[in-house]
């Protein structure tokens, strides 16, 4: 017996989830940062073993919309919780329930409620919310896990399985993400600038890949730094090039590590105005509603 399924990670920003889809596949395909809305395509992570296939999608943080990206961020968690075959509902242990629980009322698949952060919140909290939680729902399973520490993630993929349904796997046993290199190598860059850049520089960013050359022992990468103004096109290229240098660098560090060749990278930025709420860039960029 073989079963395979899709799975929904939802929550509010940054309870995790990026960081629970590395743990449980085993290594880095979501970028993480401190900084909240990190995530803002949907990607897969898959789980293989020898009886099962366990494909995980984790999803943008659940927010109020500001802008037409939100909207579209939004829709992709609504599709992807009508899709797919479980809900894992992640919640921070430190903090309250909020309006997450109301996309998965009454909704007709097992839904897991994972209590993550278990590490830095006391049980008093975890009782609290998990109180709040069974006032809205009826999870189907409950467990507490922190995925920074990896406690309980073992457990909780077993949960996962319990639930899926039978079938053959979806994806080749030896697939992990079903993202194309490019898009990994657009997201690393990105990862780099939330955490080299402060306030509404990361959030006004997006990056494109125009060019993938692979030769015999070096990848020539160009990539395209799209911001929504001129004022922040000068703050990312910084004094003589310094800004943008830096996060070249530190990009180019982890692409040499993901592909395990030499890389050379070239970096530049282009405003877009008002990327965000232009249903054009939002094609050009990759979003779907």
């Amino acid at each position: 017996m073989h079963k395979a399924g899709f799975v929904s990670i939802v929550g509010k920003p940054n309870v995790g989830k990026s960081t629970l889809l590395n743990a449980m596949v085993g290594t880095k395909i979501s970028i993480v940062t401190p900084k909240a809305q990190t995530t803002r395509k949907s990607i897969l992570g898959i789980i293989n073993k020898e009886n099962y296939q366990i494909i995980l999608c984790d999803t943008p943080g659940i927010l109020e919309p500001k802008y037409r990206l939100h909207e579209i961020m939004l829709q992709t968690i609504k599709q992807s919780i009508r899709e797919n075959d479980l809900v894992l509902l992640l919640l921070a242990a430190n903090e309250p329930l909020g309006k997450e629980i109301e996309l998965i009322k009454n909704i007709k698949i097992p839904i897991i409620v994972a209590i993550n952060k278990i590490d830095i919140s006391n049980p008093e909290q975890v009782a609290n919310l998990r109180q709040a939680v069974e006032k809205e729902i009826t999870p189907t399973e409950f467990i507490i896990i922190s995925a920074l520490r990896n406690f309980h993630i073992q457990q909780l993929e077993e949960l996962i399985v319990k639930h899926l349904p039978e079938g053959p796997a979806y994806f080749e046993k030896d697939q992990i993400t079903d993202r194309p290199v490019r898009f990994l190598v657009a997201e690393i860059i990105r990862e780099k600038i939330f955490q080299q850049f402060q306030k509404e520089i990361p959030y006004s960013t997006e990056v494109q890949v125009t060019q993938f050359q692979e030769k015999q022992n070096i990848i020539y990468i160009d990539a395209e730094i799209h911001v929504e103004r001129n004022s922040q096109k000068i703050i990312l290229i910084g004094k003589k090039g310094a800004a943008i240098q830096k996060v070249g660098i530190a990009a180019r560090k982890e692409i040499e590590q993901l592909l395990q060749k030499k890389v050379y990278l070239n970096l530049y930025v282009r405003v877009a105005e008002n990327w965000k709420n232009k249903d054009f860039y939002m094609r050009q960029f990759g979003y779907k509603e």
